[in-house]
């Protein structure tokens, strides 16, 4: 079983940054397009609870020592593999990954229409995996 008390300091970490973003529902496109503080907050925010979800897929790679990862879209590939989620699912966290490397990456050229539209309405995909890893949890208790 993962370190249930280094899994729910992630997942609460997660939730503080995807919760920070929802109740930042007073930003429109046009405040988002001209304040650069604005931009910035978004941008690091979706990038922090991004870097969350993907060392939370590290930790049950390496703890249950499954194969070595080729990135970070492979990462959550193993995840569903090893049926923590269903591959109907797998996209939107591979989306995510894509994004990530996009805000790191690419920073002289983000589009800022992609992160403001993830930003209005992507943020319950984080909810979705939050929820698909502890069922999965739950369910490896239930087999013990």
């Amino acid at each position: 079983m993962v370190d249930k008390e280094l899994l729910s300091r992630k997942l609460s970490r997660l939730q503080n940054y995807v919760d920070v973003l929802k109740t930042a529902d007073d930003i429109n496109w046009q405040k988002y397009r001209d304040d650069l503080r604005i931009k910035a907050f978004v941008e690091r925010y979706l990038h922090l609870a991004i870097e969350e979800l993907l060392d939370i897929a590290n930790h049950f790679v390496s703890f249950y020592q499954w194969r070595e990862p080729a990135g970070y879209r492979d990462l959550l590939l193993i995840l569903t593999e090893h049926g923590i989620f269903p591959q109907e699912h797998l996209t939107i966290f591979q989306n995510m990954a894509s994004f990530r490397n996009m805000l790191v990456h690419r920073y002289e050229n983000i589009d800022d229409e992609l992160v403001f539209g993830i930003f209005k309405k992507r943020l319950e995909d984080f909810d979705l995996f939050t929820t698909l890893i502890m069922d999965w949890v739950g369910r490896q208790k239930e087999n013990i």
